[in-house]
């Protein structure tokens, strides 16, 4: 018997490291960088609410592992395709209470209603990760059997150095790019 031909990835898009802070500060990193590469996006939330820290979100966000934590899991689709979940993580003791804890998108952004809540960005720590998809990943990005994801863990910290939002983006793998840019005039060949 032969193997099934592969069709190939139903789409691509990109996804810059780090992140232009202007498409960052947009109401939409995912909406505006879709939008740039011509790719009609989507986004759905999934999930807001409260729910324990996993081991690597509790250590960004400096809680425990298994405290509760507010969550606000989305997925976003190009060209009707699903390609990521993002989960935007947040301390309970900091943003419970605040419209970050409500079950609507956020407008304009959540970097500005962060902002609005007092805290200055101050720096950011953002890591790659290739692994194979939980049961949950492989079902909400409808992925094959033995399809890998990225995951890209990005902790923001305030000026006072206070874990003030963890973004934890689920990539399909086989349907991103990863560009990575390079800071000017701080590096030689």
């Amino acid at each position: 018997p032969t193997a099934p031909v592969s069709q190939g990835p139903r789409v691509i898009v990109q996804r810059a490291l780090p992140t232009d802070p202007a498409t960052r500060g947009s109401a939409s990193l995912f909406l505006t960088e879709a939008e740039r590469q011509g790719i009609n996006p989507g986004r759905r939330m999934l999930y807001v609410g409260t729910e324990p820290a996993s081991e690597h979100v509790a250590a960004c966000l400096r809680v425990e592992p298994g405290e509760d934590i507010i969550a606000r899991r989305k997925m976003m689709t190009a060209n009707d395709v699903p390609v990521r979940i993002a989960t935007s993580y947040f301390r309970t003791n900091l943003f419970g209470g605040t419209r970050i804890a409500g079950p609507e998108f956020v407008k304009p952004s959540l970097q500005a209603a962060i902002v609005a809540l007092g805290f200055a960005f101050g720096h950011a720590e953002e890591t790659l990760t290739s692994r194979p998809a939980t049961r949950f990943e492989a079902d909400t990005l409808e992925l094959d059997a033995g399809e890998w994801v990225v995951q890209v863990l990005r902790a923001s910290y305030s000026t006072e150095d206070t874990p003030v939002h963890t973004l934890e983006t689920i990539c399909a793998a086989n349907r991103h790019i990863f560009t990575i840019g390079q800071v000017g005039g701080l590096d030689e060949f």
